[in-house]
């Protein structure tokens, strides 16, 4: 696509951003609901779409371009499509996130200063594999207000443009819902040119490896919201559980091993009493354990952790904190101290207590669903569903007030919350 070609979607995607954001609230529901029925009725074409780029990306593996779990991130099936649809419903059914009064405060008799949530704008969004993305993106732009250029990857290149397809048809059918509020492009060149489009895009979200991140982040002014790695890590205190710890180690390295939030770093407490034990469990489990890794900031999204002995809660902290992504980390112990500790010193944007680091979804979080998962300490972090793509306006009510007044001591103000 050629450059003024992408402005021109840049720039429409722009306008249409002006006249979502004040969009009613049951609009917007009455257009996701519309785009479930779609999609369910639609479900033989979605699989069909699906199942040529499944036979493409066979080719991909074998050459190399693309890996084993990239490739099973691409496969949709009835259920995957089902929760697809659920999801979307779910945010149907969340608050509208937009216009909701964050602070009202009176700063004098009349002058009224109100800070409301409002929606970002426009986002850019560069995704790999997993074209169930597609539809959790448009719901949470749409519910949120914002127009949104989604690219996603060219394994998944029939699936994307089918989902899409279905979802602009049944965006035309819901009567004073605006168009360009959802476009998509499909190079290589598209993602140059996306990250050129400060002028217009707001907020970039990157949803994939760590090259494509570091890419993005490179090269643009834009501002880029989301994480490079998933490097998790669950340490085991020697107070904890055997069977709490067995299962959540498992859990989290074996439900979904290419999924960004699968624990990749345990760390063991040198007087965990059972430390042999729970190697040997977790090889059952058909997990590899590498005691002296080259490195200990590695993402392997397979079956394969990264195994250390620590002297002391203080050296998992540190160690945690050394080479964590800031993603997900967890601490399986029976001492609530220790726990606080933990969770109080960790540097990540998720830390838990006795539980896997596979929660780490906006799904499971109750947002219905996500855009992406932020690692940044600034706007959203962690999960990033309804709430992470709002922003906030001030505005301010009086009746000719002047700073002159009080600056003279003429008036003053009382900043009094309403």
């Amino acid at each position: 696509m050629e450059e003024n070609k992408f402005s021109i979607i840049a720039k429409n995607a722009k306008k249409a951003s002006k006249i979502i954001a004040s969009l009613p609230t049951d609009l917007k529901n009455q257009a996701l609901k519309n785009i479930a029925g779609a999609l369910s009725l639609s479900k033989d074409e979605i699989l069909s779409a699906n199942k040529e780029d499944l036979e493409n990306a066979k080719k991909l593996v074998e050459s190399g371009e693309i890996s084993g779990s990239t490739y099973n991130r691409l496969k949709l099936d009835d259920n995957k499509i089902r929760d697809m649809i659920q999801g979307i419903v779910d945010i149907s059914n969340l608050e509208d996130p937009i216009g909701k009064i964050l602070l009202r405060r009176e700063l004098d008799k009349g002058l009224i200063l109100t800070k409301k949530s409002c929606p970002i704008g426009v986002l850019g969004i560069i995704f790999e594999a997993r074209p169930d993305v597609i539809s959790q993106i448009s719901a949470l732009a749409i519910k949120s207000s914002n127009s949104v250029i989604m690219k996603g990857g060219k394994e998944a290149v029939c699936t994307n443009k089918t989902i899409m397809n279905i979802i602009q048809r049944a965006l035309s059918e819901t009567e004073g819902f605006p168009q360009n509020v959802l476009n998509q492009v499909f190079t290589r060149d598209d993602v140059a040119q996306m990250l050129t489009q400060d002028k217009y895009i707001d907020l970039i979200i990157p949803r994939g490896g760590n090259k494509l991140v570091k890419y993005i982040k490179e090269n643009t002014k834009i501002p880029v919201l989301g994480h490079a790695d998933g490097i998790c890590h669950i340490f085991v205190d020697e107070s904890a559980d055997f069977e709490k710890a067995k299962n959540i180690i498992i859990d989290a390295k074996t439900q979904y091993p290419s999924a960004c939030n699968s624990v990749e770093t345990v760390l063991v407490h040198k007087n965990f009493s059972r430390i042999e034990d729970l190697k040997t469990e977790l090889n059952s489990a058909g997990i590899e354990i590498i005691t002296n890794p080259k490195d200990w900031h590695h993402e392997y999204s397979d079956k394969i952790l990264s195994w250390k002995v620590v002297e002391s809660l203080e050296e998992a902290i540190e160690h945690i904190n050394e080479y964590s992504s800031g993603h997900t980390e967890s601490i399986v112990t029976e001492n609530k101290n220790n726990a606080v500790i933990f969770m109080n010193t960790i540097d990540s944007a998720g830390v838990y207590h006795n539980v896997s680091t596979r929660f780490a979804d906006g799904f499971r979080y109750g947002f219905g669903a996500e855009v992406g998962i932020s690692t940044n300490k600034t706007h959203a972090r962690g999960p990033v569903g309804l709430e992470g793509l709002t922003i906030y306006k001030y505005t301010l009510e009086g009746d000719g007030e002047i700073v002159k007044d009080y600056v003279e001591g003429k008036k003053k103000f009382n900043h009094k919350d309403l």
